[in-house]
């Protein structure tokens, strides 16, 4: 049996309904709700491995319920939604989602995108040791090694290279980099944001040019690979 719990927060009963079907056909444990403030309560009271969160809501917007459960909760957050807008989808990410998903959707997709979301946050939790090709970060000792070489980052390199690490496959909007390493104030300083990506490239890349890690996602921002 999957020990991993999920829980949906939806109002259409059909998609509750389906989503049930298929999750507990795979050995997922579900639990629901109707309306953002049950699923707050629900998410708060035992929380969940992951959430798949609808945007539109009867009590309050989903952006709204992501903002509040990112002030506490650091698991996976898929957004299901029929707002395919190249805003909402921004708008999500900037706020923590995880994902997003635009309906219908394929079961098969949603499950590898489930799988792949939990993977990655047992794999945060449970290592201190990001390996990834030629790259080894120790999120413990903040020491980060390129083919066994110890690499000389700043403070604000290292903050900005875990942040990808921990968020890998995952792409992060602009403004949430900003926000995270900088401060709400610097969510607009984009060209602020290039340099040290840049700086970073430099460092980390065999090609800065053709980057193989901190791919560039255009007008959004960047996914670590």
């Amino acid at each position: 049996m999957n020990k991993a719990e999920i829980l949906i927060i939806d109002d259409e009963p059909q998609i509750r309904k389906l989503l049930q079907i298929n999750l507990e056909s795979n050995d997922y444990k579900v639990i629901q709700a109707s309306t953002g403030k049950e699923g707050l309560i629900l998410s708060a009271n035992h929380p969940p491995d992951l959430i798949l969160l609808d945007i539109g809501l009867p009590d309050k917007s989903g952006h709204i319920v992501l903002k509040e459960l990112r002030e506490w909760y650091n698991k996976p957050i898929i957004i299901l939604s029929v707002q395919d807008s190249e805003h909402d989808i921004v708008s999500a990410l900037d706020n923590g989602a995880t994902d997003y998903l635009t309906k219908p959707f394929r079961t098969g997709e949603l499950l590898a995108r489930i799988r792949a979301a939990i993977k990655r946050s047992q794999s945060i939790e449970n290592e201190s040791i990001i390996a990834c090709a030629n790259l080894e970060i120790d999120l413990i000792a903040r020491v980060v090694k390129k083919k066994d070489e110890v690499l000389k980052l700043t403070s604000t390199e290292y903050n900005l290279l875990a942040l990808f690490a921990k968020n890998e496959g995952k792409v992060l909007t602009h403004r949430y980099i900003l926000k995270e390493i900088w401060g709400v104030g610097y969510q607009t300083e984009t060209q602020y944001l290039r340099v040290f990506v840049g700086t970073l490239r430099k460092k980390i890349e065999e090609n800065p040019n053709n980057p193989q890690h901190i791919i560039t996602e255009s007008g959004v921002g960047y996914r670590f690979q």
